[in-house]
């Protein structure tokens, strides 16, 4: 399944709606792809510590909440709307976000809403090939809730092993800077993914300057898709950034904005390389044409070589499988009564081809002369 849904995703097929047409805003609906259970990870810090456990329910997960300066709320999966709709209560989250966060193919996005803002963001990951999980995250007065499409693992653990080193700046700040953590985590994870995919993309380029290679037509276009998927990663993410780091927002501060504009710089980095990098791929199918046109052309010479030395010989053969009587007319091929007519005719057509084949040669049709 995971393969069938990056090409979807890649080709831009996977946004649909699994809501019925008319229903009420903020309906909730599992999405097909959506990955059972749905776990509660509670990680309440502060200066003076932190507190991380597994809840089922939300009331307990509402309980934690104030417990510590920062309470971040990590649910992994959303199969189960039930739970997600009643922690979207206990937390005061809005049901349009909720609709959103259940819907697993949703482009990277910023929303504020009165007691929170509601951020959108794609997490890449390379098995084999280029998928994407969706992480929905609301941030608000002390507290960050983050929902993940329930895929195997993810690229927070950074974030969650810094919350737990005393006299950190992450266990001294608030919602607001781990919510900057979190985006800088998924960005950062962009940078390992499109590395693979660039050497994949070189090495295909250096063997199509080689010669042709087979099924290069498959092997380009799945690279093309895998930069696209990228590139709906990142550009509209670059706009939450820019956002983020620049307007002014109750929900974050303006020291934080300082470290998300570094994380914008390094999303415009990501969105060159992605840039340079479909170039490439745009420009590997011509490249693969010309390998192949070029090996059909040397075939094509080397064939209309052979059949050139090989024409005049084809002549003298045909003139002397007339068989007319030489006994009939001294006009009529005296040849053919000579004792070593044979071995001169082959002798003879012998030098005519050698003699052609040296003249190709110097003339360099057959390659560079030395």
């Amino acid at each position: 399944m995971a393969r069938r849904q990056s090409t979807r995703e890649a080709e831009g097929a996977t946004i649909r709606k699994v809501v019925e047409p008319g229903a009420r805003p903020g309906t909730l609906v599992a999405h097909p792809d959506a990955l059972p259970p749905t776990r509660i990870r509670v990680v309440a810090y502060g200066p003076d510590g932190v507190d991380e456990l597994d809840v089922h329910e939300p009331r307990g997960a509402r309980a934690l909440h104030g417990r510590r300066a920062v309470t971040w709320f990590d649910v992994d999966g959303v199969a189960d709307v039930g739970l997600v709709e009643a922690l979207g209560r206990e937390l005061d989250l809005h049901p349009l976000a909720l609709e959103d966060t259940v819907s697993l193919y949703q482009r990277p996005k910023l929303e504020e809403y009165p007691s929170n803002l509601f951020i959108v963001l794609r997490m890449p990951k390379h098995v084999g090939h280029v998928q994407t999980e969706q992480l929905s995250m609301f941030v608000g007065d002390g507290y960050v809730v983050t929902f993940q499409g329930g895929g195997p693992g993810d690229c927070l653990d950074p974030v969650r092993r810094r919350l737990r080193v005393a006299g950190s700046r992450h266990r001294n700040s608030g919602a607001d800077y781990l919510a900057y953590s979190l985006i800088d985590a998924v960005v950062d994870q962009h940078f390992p993914v499109l590395e693979q995919v660039g050497e994949s993309i070189e090495d295909l380029e250096d063997a199509l300057v080689a010669g042709p290679v087979a099924d290069a037509p498959s092997k380009i276009r799945a690279a093309k898709q895998e930069l696209q998927l990228l590139r709906r990663s990142i550009a509209p993410l670059r706009e939450v950034l820019a956002s983020l780091a620049r307007e002014e927002s109750a929900f974050i501060r303006p020291e934080t904005q300082i470290f998300l504009r570094d994380c914008l710089d390094h999303a415009g980095q990501l969105a060159d390389a992605i840039g340079s990098y479909r170039e490439i791929a745009a420009g590997m199918m011509d490249l693969h044409l010309s390998s192949v046109s070029n090996r059909m052309n040397e075939v094509m010479k080397f064939l209309t070589l052979v059949s050139a030395i090989f024409i005049p010989l084809t002549f003298v053969v045909g003139v002397y499988g007339m068989n007319f009587d030489p006994q009939a007319s001294p006009w009529n091929m005296p040849e053919l009564g000579s004792r070593y007519g044979y071995p001169v005719v082959l002798i003879a057509m012998l030098a005519l081809a050698a003699g052609t084949f040296l003249w190709f040669r110097r003339k360099g049709w057959l390659g560079p002369t030395r």
